[in-house]
């Protein structure tokens, strides 16, 4: 219930004419307690991690199409446990606790496991609508890699933050419904979202 009135809050707020409106040239420059406040406030919003997060999703298109041409399975352990290995060990030299980190990035697997069975079995039963080439899944791995990167700096960022409770789990259902529209994600990457970010706070 939560959830969904805060998504129908923040879909009014999208479509509802909040503007943002460009400063004059004769306006006066922003005081650095005012930009103090805005990077602060910033920081307590789980807005860049879901961007990212959506991101990591998305790209799982691109593995389910090379999946679907090599016949390679949606599962594979060694590059999984490969990838939390070195998280756990990137969180412990970046002071958050690697468990947490770890629990995280199974779920952004597991989320990419989601769009990659929806879309093969989508294209198994439509193949007329399947991809016409697959991408190397080597390109595909460096894009993952990056954005591994990325989440794990945005991970120390909002830290203080999934500490926090009903706090937390507010700004997150913001953030991802804010996502959702954003992007306008369909069924399936809407669900891969929800697993991404289930392990957040």
């Amino acid at each position: 219930m939560l959830r969904k009135l805060i998504t129908t809050a923040v879909a009014a707020s999208a479509v509802g004419g909040f503007a943002l409106t460009a400063p004059t040239a004769n306006a006066a420059p922003p005081q650095a307690g005012v930009v103090h406040e805005a990077a602060a406030n910033r920081a307590a919003t789980f807005d860049g991690l879901t961007e990212l997060m959506i991101q990591r999703i998305v790209i799982g298109d691109d593995v389910a199409a090379s999946k679907y041409f090599s016949g390679k399975p949606v599962d594979d352990p060694v590059r999984e446990q490969q990838i939390l290995d070195s998280v756990r060990l990137s969180a412990v030299q970046l002071g958050i606790d690697p468990d947490s980190t770890a629990a995280f990035f199974r779920a952004q697997i597991e989320a990419s496991k989601v769009v990659q069975r929806g879309l093969l079995a989508y294209w198994a039963a439509h193949p007329e609508k399947a991809p016409a080439s697959g991408p190397d899944l080597n390109v595909i791995r460096e894009k993952l890699d990056t954005l591994t990167t990325q989440l794990l700096a945005e991970l120390v960022r909002v830290d203080h933050l999934r500490q926090t409770g009903l706090r937390c789990d507010i700004s997150l259902v913001v953030s991802t419904a804010s996502g959702e529209i954003r992007h306008h994600l369909d069924a399936l990457h809407r669900q891969a979202l929800r697993t991404a970010s289930a392990t957040v706070c």
